[in-house]
């Protein structure tokens, strides 16, 4: 039988920490930090909420983040 595959484990990063930062230089660090999905959306956009771990978020406002959140 085939073991049960384990998600990857997502990095221990506080999302606050992005707030403030330009979009790009944001999505440079969260990937240099270990997350393997970075999404960015604009203020109000209608997305999926599917929680997908090792996913980083980004709502982005006229070139900087404005808010961020796991999954």
């Amino acid at each position: 039988m085939a073991p049960i595959p384990t998600p990857s484990a997502q990095p221990d990063d506080a999302p606050d920490a992005y707030v403030g930062l330009d979009a790009g230089d944001a999505e440079r660090l969260a990937r240099s930090r270990g997350w393997t999905t970075v999404r960015a959306v604009p203020p109000g956009a209608i997305i999926t909420m599917e929680y997908l771990e090792g996913r980083l978020n980004f709502e982005v406002d006229h070139g900087s983040v404005v808010r961020c959140w796991k999954g």
